[in-house]
């Protein structure tokens, strides 16, 4: 693929910031309340484990649970991505960022 030359420009971060921090904000209570209500799913394993239901219902919610740790697991990935992009100070340096989130993404999915 041919080099941009422009991809050396540096981003105007100046405007961005203040989006980025309003939005990790809005992430980290939405990332609070998420893990909140998966613990809730997890109390609710051990309670069902504890009562005696059956394993097809306790494999059910402990599906309902790993799914909703998934889409944590892509929410964070999200923030941190959309951080590392902001941050950067190139074109060039953004798409190193997406790469190598695109490289956690498969690895940890």
């Amino acid at each position: 693929m041919p080099k941009n030359t422009a991809t050396a420009t540096p981003i105007d971060t100046t405007k961005s910031t203040g989006l980025t921090q309003n939005y990790r904000q809005e992430h980290q209570k939405d990332m609070t309340n998420r893990l909140r209500r998966i613990e809730g799913q997890v109390r609710g394993l051990v309670d069902m484990i504890e009562k005696g239901r059956s394993c097809e219902e306790v494999a059910t919610q402990m599906s309902a649970t790993r799914k909703a740790m998934d889409k944590a697991f892509y929410r964070m990935m999200t923030c941190s991505l959309i951080e590392a992009v902001n941050e950067s100070e190139s074109d060039e340096q953004a798409i190193q960022e997406v790469e190598r989130s695109a490289r956690l993404m498969e690895k940890f999915a």
